[in-house]
C-alpha cells in the first residue's frame, strides 16, 4: 500500500511509491492491450547480448542464451571474414486453462554478426556452450616477433 495519495483519480496508485513493485502502464486505456498476448505477437526478434574480448592468442566472444541448448543456436562463418551467432528462443506452450499474470522472458529469433579482423585464423575457430552460455573462440594468426641482432659499435 502507498504511502503517497493517488494524483491521478480517487483510488489509491503505487506509481510514485518506491517500494512499490506495481509499474505504471502508460498504453492500459489504449485500443490495443499491452497483455502478454500482445507482446508474444510482437517479440519477433530478441537481442542476445554478446561480449567479444581480444586476448593475446584469441578472439573470444561470448554470449548469455539462458534456457537455449547446442541445438538451437547456429555459429557461422562467411567468406568475408563475418562470424554470425543465430538461434531462435520457442515460446512457452500457452494452456487455455493457464493465466499469465506477466510475460518478461523473450522468446523468438535473434541474430548477431561480427566481422573479424585479419589476424583471425578463420580454419581454427571453436564453439562451445556451458550452462547457457556460448563461447567462440577464434584463433590469432601469431605475430611474428622481429629477430633483431645486436651491432658491435666500433670505434
Amino acid at each position: 500500500m502507498s504511502l503517497i495519495p493517488s494524483f491521478f483519480g480517487s483510488h489509491r496508485s503505487n506509481i510514485l511509491d518506491p517500494f512499490s513493485l506495481e509499474i505504471w502502464d502508460p498504453f492500459k486505456d489504449f485500443p490495443f492491450s499491452s497483455e502478454p498476448q500482445f507482446a508474444r505477437e510482437t517479440s519477433t526478434y530478441v537481442n542476445a547480448r554478446i561480449d567479444w574480448k581480444e586476448t593475446p592468442e584469441a578472439h573470444v566472444f561470448k554470449a548469455d542464451l539462458p534456457g537455449l541448448n547446442k541445438d538451437e543456436v547456429k555459429v557461422e562463418v562467411e567468406d568475408d571474414r563475418v562470424l554470425q551467432i543465430s538461434g531462435e528462443r520457442k515460446m512457452e506452450k500457452e494452456e487455455k486453462k493457464d493465466t499469465w499474470h506477466r510475460v518478461e522472458r523473450s522468446s523468438g529469433k535473434f541474430l548477431r554478426r561480427f566481422r573479424l579482423p585479419e589476424n583471425a585464423k578463420m580454419d581454427q575457430i571453436k564453439a562451445s556452450m556451458e550452462n547457457g552460455v556460448l563461447t567462440v573462440t577464434v584463433p590469432k594468426v601469431e605475430v611474428k616477433k622481429p629477430d633483431v641482432k645486436s651491432i658491435e659499435i666500433s670505434s
